[in-house]
């Protein structure tokens, strides 16, 4: 298989519709129609239904979509690693939310400006769970993530800090006195919806609070009184004066990982574990 068909065919099934994925691809429907109908001989499969309904992927489709985003995102993060080795071999590109356990990211960085001939680290912040998109494909050497939340599947990992879940309250709520809440309670506040943040697939659970992007719209929304968010207990040093923080007592704890390809040969790379597992 090339890339170029897998790139037409990963195409054709987001759109399910040809005439879209050809417009999107700047070429012409019926070479894009051919390159499918000759990978589908070339795998001696059916990837689409098609009808007058419109076009269905099969489950031989479903199957290969998963597995050509994959390697799609490998060729692309193999070009996109080289040409970073080729420029700086003593760099490397950190990813993690932003917003989030920014005291621990210092002492990370802290710790490996201290140490023999120290990587030079790029910091990107990116959205709730871009991480592993953006390890998988090249945009990033190692990312900082959150199981059980995050999507660590392929990844090896360091365990950095694992802490409790907390409740971020407006300060004028009459929660906000209380010293410690339950998952249950924060679930039944009838003026104050619980905040939803978007899952591995980028959709978000059904309810009626706010669908939330990032940690600053979050902050706005608790200030203001309309949204209740829930959140490591190391987001305590990032709230403002109109938040109240209350430890929930029934959460899971949640564990920050430093993540990185299990294929890295990236000396960089090794020595940052190296120090997060000494931090």
């Amino acid at each position: 298989m090339e890339t170029r068909e897998l790139r037409y065919f990963v195409t054709v099934a987001e759109e399910l519709h040809f005439s879209r994925a050809a417009e999107r691809l700047g070429i012409a429907q019926p070479p894009l129609s051919r390159a499918i109908q000759q990978l589908e001989r070339r795998l001696g499969v059916t990837l689409f239904d098609r009808d007058r309904r419109g076009v269905t992927l099969t489950g031989a489709g479903r199957v290969l979509l998963g597995e050509a985003r994959s390697v799609l995102d490998g060729a692309a993060a193999a070009a996109r690693r080289a040409r970073r080795a080729a420029s700086s071999p003593r760099s490397l590109t950190l990813v993690t939310k932003a917003g989030t356990n920014h005291e621990l990211l210092r002492e990370l960085l802290d710790a490996n400006a201290a140490g023999p001939d120290p990587a030079e680290i790029e910091v990107l912040l990116c959205g709730m769970g871009e991480q592993a998109r953006m390890l998988r494909d090249g945009r990033a050497d190692v990312a900082l993530m959150h199981r059980p939340f995050d999507d660590l599947a392929g990844f090896d990992t360091e365990d950095l800090l694992t802490e409790q879940l907390i409740a971020i309250l407006p300060a004028g709520h009459p929660l906000a006195a209380r010293t410690s809440l339950t998952t249950a309670e924060i679930n039944d506040i009838p003026d104050l919806p619980v905040a939803r943040w978007p899952r591995h697939d980028a959709t978000y659970e059904p309810g009626p609070g706010p669908e939330i992007h990032d940690q600053l719209q979050l902050a706005q929304l608790i200030a203001l009184g309309q949204a209740v968010g829930v959140n490591c207990a190391s987001a305590r040093s990032a709230l403002w004066s109109a938040h109240a923080a209350i430890p929930l007592t029934d959460s899971p704890t949640v564990t920050t990982v430093l993540a990185w390809p299990p294929h890295s040969r990236s000396l960089a790379v090794a020595a940052l574990v190296r120090t997060a597992a000494e931090l």
